[in-house]
């Protein structure tokens, strides 16, 4: 059996560890999207000095909060009457770790899934407000680390709060999915003998989330897992969907109305756009929507630069591989257990990869700018679309830089070295022109092709002048 390690997230605990140092007391809050790590991270990082350690229950009623905490009071020696409200469970807690607190030594109170816990009319936010105000920082020693796949909640009730824990959080920490390179390591630890683009296409389906990525066999091809843990009945991501959205939002409704709709034009709808289709009011809820899909990582938002290249404004796309895999291919539940291997060079999964590609290069814009050799200069990198119905068109990525240089980015997923034909080589100087027209810039305009294998030699290569590859993108 593999012995438990912390792949990839060396940054994240080298920055607890660092909280943990400080000789005051800390309230770090960690977030981020369901199946990320947080937990995991948290445990490797700091279990040897918890004093205390519970979790809210998931969907969990009033009653069952309160047992499940009472039960993690009872396994620190608790031995007063059964609490039936927050303000008596943290006195409680209060209490029977203060014999214990150890002068000097860093101990830690971990409170994992803590939004469960706000059950409505138990007021929960105030009394965990008290506690940190009335106990916690009367101990230099302690450090309180709240957890959450709730994105929104966390925002609006401990990072937001304009009571009791009114800026009180010491550490904001957002943990995002693996790139390419934490994938690469995780998979390298797991000895699997894939090549790189096997590692890509398994991002390209489960996104950088560890937990899915575990549940891959070392032996096994990228197409077999994904048959068996999507398309098999019993795979056990056949329902990650449902759950993954029931376990964030108390009303999912909305958040999965704005995703089906978005999922369903590639190029990304604007907040007006969206607002349409949903026949809804283009109100403070919608916003906050976006928001929380934003911060959960299942939306990006896209800067778009408009005339003169000055005025800006925005899209927003899936940025989510999981979620962007189901609606393409599993929403329509096929009855096929072996359906990626059956469609593996259909026309429409070579389309969902350079769909795909393009999400993987917005997720590794450093690596990209180092490749071109320009992370030492100062950028902005956006997209742009063509207001004029005449000359249609739309440009992904376009790197603006200090130097008045634009790269003006396309890319190509390919299994071998891509080729320039006359009709792509024409399609490019035309989008180029209509950008230069359209915006009036007077930054020179520098073609970049990013490519999984690089650029075959032909007539139309050599005016490319910057060249990105897959190996690229798997840098640090």
């Amino acid at each position: 059996m593999e012995e438990v390690q912390l792949i990839g997230r060396e940054q994240e605990k080298a920055m607890l560890t660092k909280y943990g140092k400080s000789g005051k007391a800390e309230f770090v809050a960690v977030y981020g999207r369901r199946r990320v790590g947080k937990t995991f991270l948290i445990k490797q990082t700091w279990s040897d000095s918890f004093v205390f350690e519970t979790s809210g229950v998931i969907q969990g009623t009033r009653d069952e909060q309160f047992a499940a905490f009472n039960q993690s009071l009872r396994r620190i020696g608790y031995t007063g009457n059964y609490v039936k409200n927050w303000m008596d469970a943290f006195f409680a807690l209060e209490q029977t770790i203060t014999p214990r607190l150890e002068t000097g030594k860093r101990q830690v109170i971990f409170i994992d899934e803590l939004p469960c816990m706000d059950v409505k009319g138990t007021r929960f936010v105030v009394a965990l407000g008290h506690f940190w105000n009335s106990f916690v920082t009367n101990h230099n020693n302690l450090m309180l680390i709240v957890c959450s796949s709730a994105t929104s909640w966390m925002v609006d009730n401990i990072v937001n709060n304009h009571g009791g824990l009114h800026n009180r959080i010491t550490h904001l920490m957002h943990l995002h999915p693996f790139q390419l390179s934490q994938c690469e390591q995780f998979f390298h630890w797991r000895q699997m003998a894939w090549d790189r683009l096997s590692m890509l296409q398994a991002y390209m389906v489960f996104g950088g989330i560890p937990y899915y990525l575990s549940l891959i066999e070392p032996n096994e091809s990228v197409t077999d897992a994904v048959d068996r843990l999507l398309f098999s009945k019993n795979g056990e991501l056949h329902d990650e969907y449902n759950r993954l959205f029931a376990s964030l939002f108390s009303h999912p409704e909305p958040y999965l109305d704005i995703i089906r709709i978005v999922a369903a034009h590639r190029y990304g709808l604007t907040r007006d756009e969206l607002v349409d289709i949903l026949k809804k009011s283009n109100g403070g809820a919608i916003s906050k929507q976006l928001d929380n899909l934003v911060n959960c990582d299942f939306l990006r938002y896209h800067r778009v630069r408009r005339k003169k290249v000055g005025k800006t404004g925005g899209y927003y796309t899936l940025s989510d591989f999981y979620v962007q895999f189901y609606h393409s291919f599993l929403e329509s539940q096929p009855n096929d257990e072996h359906f990626w291997a059956h469609h593996l060079q259909s026309p429409m999964v070579n389309t969902y990869w350079g769909l795909s590609y393009e999400r993987v290069c917005e997720e590794h814009i450093p690596q990209i700018k180092k490749a071109i050799g320009i992370d030492q200069i100062g950028t902005e990198y956006y997209s742009w679309r063509s207001n004029d119905p005449e000359q249609r068109a739309q440009i992904d990525l376009l790197i603006e830089r200090a130097d008045r240089i634009i790269n003006m980015c396309e890319i190509k997923y390919s299994t071998s070295l891509y080729l320039i034909d006359k009709e792509e080589d024409m399609k490019f100087r035309t989008r180029q022109g209509i950008f230069v027209a359209q915006t009036g810039t007077r930054y020179g305009v520098q073609p970049t092709y990013i490519t999984t294998y690089g650029l075959a030699r032909g007539a139309y290569a050599s005016s490319i002048q910057k060249s990105v590859t897959m190996d690229d993108l798997f840098e640090e």
